[in-house]
């Protein structure tokens, strides 16, 4: 089974875009960043843009953020690129048949919906400019340890 980047992604563009305001960002650059195809890139931008993260223009190769980084949230990101989509899913194809089949299933059900309720509430907390600090700490930190 192979999980969803599509938040991890979108944090990465929204984050190089605020690291290099003044730099033609093209997709294929930010692809190459991400190690991924523009067309992936090209579609999470249209994404970020939707959800009001992102201005961009076509042809023009500097999109911007379209909120300080303060406030652009985790939340804000993942809603933009995921739309309410769950972060934990169900095993739908249980015996129904049996009853621990069904009923583990909605036993699960339940503490899925507040694991995805606190966890909303972190990403909500969370900023792309906190995001941006702890690159920063990781960055000096990387540096001093080669000196």
């Amino acid at each position: 089974m192979k999980y969803s980047t599509r938040l991890s992604d979108a944090v990465h563009i929204l984050a190089f875009i605020a690291l290099y305001p003044d730099c033609d960002l093209t997709s294929n650059k930010l692809a190459e960043s991400i190690q991924t195809n523009p067309a992936y890139v090209r579609q999470l931008m249209s994404a970020l843009r939707k959800g009001g993260l992102l201005v961009s223009v076509k042809g023009h190769p500097r999109p911007a953020l379209a909120r300080e980084p303060e406030k652009i949230t985790l939340l804000d990101a993942y809603r933009a690129v995921e739309g309410n989509k769950p972060l934990l899913h169900q095993d739908i194809h249980t015996n129904p048949a049996c009853g621990v089949g069904v009923n583990i299933q909605l036993v699960l059900r339940d503490f899925y919906l507040d694991i995805q309720k606190t966890a909303e509430q972190k990403m909500q907390e969370i900023t792309l400019k906190d995001v941006l600090e702890q690159y920063h700490m990781k960055l000096e930190r990387m540096l001093l340890q080669r000196l």
